[in-house]
């Protein structure tokens, strides 16, 4: 495989790595967004609770209590919705990072393929030169006035 082969792969797999490391780090960002918006809805919940709590304790009505107790389920549920997100998430993260390792793999493969062929033309190149000179070297010997 030539050379200019060789650097054509190696370029189309370092950029198809990259696009991997971005979809990789938008995945991540995804799942830590959701872990805030899941630990901001748990703190809304139970400042939410405290309040409740406050006014439990200078007398509440039951169409009040309904209200806080209605508002407290229905944070529940998104906290449980998020908590889905959060996982499907997670998941998502996990499997680009396993994508972007494959595809580390392969970069590093045609990096070492590359390197063992740019070792080959040097090893060959050396080869010549040495012919060139050891040439050379006789030429001069055969060229040279008998003493």
């Amino acid at each position: 495989m030539a050379m200019k082969q060789l650097d054509t792969i190696l370029k189309f797999e370092q950029d198809k790595e990259q696009r991997c490391a971005d979809q990789l780090k938008l995945a991540e960002h995804e799942y830590q967004q959701n872990i805030s918006r899941l630990q901001g809805v748990a703190d809304y919940r139970l400042e939410y609770m405290k309040r409740l709590s406050q006014r439990a304790q200078q007398g509440l009505d039951s169409a009040t209590y309904s209200h806080y107790h209605a508002f407290i389920a229905k944070l529940d549920g998104a906290s449980a919705q998020v908590e889905i997100a959060m996982r499907q998430a997670k998941a998502l993260a996990e499997q680009s990072k396993s994508i972007w390792l494959k595809q580390r793999q392969k970069v590093k493969a045609v990096e070492l393929l590359r390197e063992k062929r740019l070792k080959l033309i040097a090893v060959a190149e050396e080869k010549t030169e040495q012919k060139m000179f050891d040439e050379i070297a006789t030429q001069q010997y055969l060229r040279r006035p008998n003493r």
